[in-house]
This record gives C-alpha cells, sequence and structure tokens, in this order.
C-alpha cells in the first residue's frame, strides 16, 4: 500500500507540482486548497504524512497542526511545513524544529522527497 501525503496549500501552482512529484514517485496524495478542508480531508482520509503551507486562508497551517497534535487519531502524524517566511540559510540542515519539518520556498522535488523520508522514518 503506498504512503498517503496530504497536500494542504493554497497556492494551486504549488499543490499541482507537489502533487505530480509525489505520485510520480509512488505516493498516494490527497490534496486541499486551505487549512480548513485540509484538517477535514485529514480526519477523514488519516495521511501517513501532512505536507502544510504556514499561511493559507481560513485557517493556517499552524492551527492545523495544533488541531491535528489535539486529536488523538491524527497526532501521530508527521508535518513537513511549507513556508515562505523561513529562508533556505534559517533551514539549510534539513531537521525537526518543534517536532516538525520545514522546507522553504521555493524548494526542490527531491528536498521534498528526502524530508518526506526523514519524516517517516525519524532518520
Amino acid at each position: 500500500m503506498a504512503t498517503k501525503v496530504l497536500v494542504v496549500d493554497d497556492e494551486p501552482e504549488i499543490v499541482t507540482l507537489v502533487e505530480s512529484r509525489l505520485k510520480a514517485s509512488g505516493y498516494e496524495v490527497i490534496t486541499a486548497a486551505d487549512g480548513e478542508e485540509g484538517l477535514k480531508k485529514c480526519k477523514l482520509f488519516k495521511p501517513d504524512i501532512a505536507v502544510l503551507d504556514v499561511m493559507m486562508p481560513r485557517m493556517s497551517g499552524d492551527s492545523v497542526a495544533e488541531a491535528m497534535k489535539d486529536d488523538p487519531e491524527l497526532r501521530h502524524i508527521p508535518i513537513i511545513f511549507l513556508t515562505a517566511i523561513v529562508k533556505k540559510h534559517e533551514v539549510a540542515k534539513p531537521r525537526p524544529i518543534g517536532g516538525h519539518y520545514f522546507l522553504a520556498k521555493p524548494f526542490k522535488g527531491e528536498e521534498l522527497l528526502e524530508l518526506i523520508w526523514k519524516a517517516r522514518t525519524g532518520k
């Protein structure tokens, strides 16, 4: 069974880019256009990992992460934040910050794939 990845971003081009890259790498992808929709889909589909934009309308990525943390069925799901707020040099070496990974926009598909692997395996 393929690893399920929830991708939540309010920029359709980012969602399309990430979705096609992940599908090409064998992942099952669920998408959402904002945090509120993303949280609903997270509860419905129980993904193996969530990729969340930080700044989104209706519900921010950090608010989604907080709601996931408060839900016993979702709190175990690793989270990767995509953000234009944090610069590449601030997260030059991928490592969890507060238990979550951060990937600065713009990013390469390989960087995201590496973080997904790290978040899933804890390595």
